[in-house]
């Protein structure tokens, strides 16, 4: 629904898109990521996560699941740490590509939840100069 996002927006995000190749690399290797991980979808037992629910399971770079998880502080520190401990997390996933990867979730929270989720979007486009 193009219509709900201003159109100034719409022509900064086309703009962004010509760059993306040059601000995101190729992922090393695609994983299943399960695409809608907040703690509305997440289950726990104490402090052991029981279940992972409503999936909106695709194939993507691993960056983007941890960088959506941001979006509503649904993981600490503490969870990054471990992920780290077990995984690479890439230089400059936090500094660069964490914000440039929440750009469409919070364009689908737009047209979902409403234009509060706008702000953070302008917030990275300004950033980059776009």
């Amino acid at each position: 629904r193009r219509g709900d996002i201003e159109a100034g927006l719409v022509s900064r995000i086309e703009r962004l898109g010509a760059r993306l190749g040059n601000l995101l690399p190729e992922p090393r290797a695609p994983a299943p990521v399960h695409g809608d991980a907040w703690f509305g979808n997440i289950l726990t037992h104490g402090d052991t996560i029981a279940a992972y629910i409503d999936p909106a399971l695709y194939c993507a770079s691993p960056e983007i699941e941890l960088a959506y998880v941001t979006m509503h502080g649904t993981f600490g520190r503490s969870f990054f740490e471990a992920y780290a401990a077990n995984a690479v997390i890439e230089p400059g996933f936090f500094e660069d590509r964490l914000d440039i990867l929440n750009i469409y979730p919070n364009l689908v929270h737009v047209i979902l939840c409403g234009p509060s989720y706008i702000a953070p979007i302008e917030r990275v486009l300004d950033r980059l100069g776009v």
